[in-house]
């Protein structure tokens, strides 16, 4: 619709932007952290289990808890750490993005805020290992583009599988 000034005495609306927390849904962004958090912990323990252990045990060794923590401060551990963490990110942003059904992306970033901030809380708990800086800032840096990434994933899904969905009132498929 056009603005013809000749027709109207009143001046036309300003045009404002949306704010950034428009549209934004909570519930799922929790639920994409816990989501997060919990696919992060089931990741690094079966990767841990099915491929570190039995290699650890064929070379004999300590206790199974200073291998773990040995491990986990190598940087083949570290590198793990971060792709299973990131993937674990990735699995919560697509699941805070469908459950939000509109700005999947936003909603995938914002996961990747609240496990930064759920990472420096934890961290600041008091942790034995302490973890090199680099990786710690690495870490930061990748959890909004992996979140992001994730939101982007559902909403290709949503896009891909939601046309096919029958309309939940009328008939489906009209003649």
């Amino acid at each position: 619709m056009q603005y013809d000034p000749r027709n109207s005495t009143s001046p036309p609306s300003p045009i404002e932007p949306t704010g950034f927390f428009t549209g934004i849904k909570f519930r799922p962004i929790i639920g994409g952290v816990v989501v997060d958090t919990i696919a992060t912990i089931a990741l690094t323990t079966l990767y841990y289990s099915f491929f570190v252990a039995k290699d650890l045990a064929a070379q004999g060794g300590g206790a199974a808890e200073d291998a773990f923590s040995r491990y986990w401060n190598t940087s083949d551990g570290l590198m793990m750490s971060l792709m299973l963490g990131s993937l674990g990110t990735v699995i919560g942003g697509f699941y805070a993005g469908y459950k939000a059904g509109m700005l999947e992306m936003k909603h995938g970033a914002l996961v990747g805020i609240g496990s930064i901030i759920l990472g420096l809380i934890l961290q600041s708990g008091g942790s034995e290992s302490e973890l090199p800086q680099w990786f710690m800032a690495l870490s930061f840096a990748a959890a909004i583009p992996a979140g992001a990434i994730g939101g982007f994933f559902a909403e290709m899904f949503k896009n891909a599988f939601g046309a096919a969905r029958p309309p939940t009132s009328g008939s489906w498929p009209r003649a």
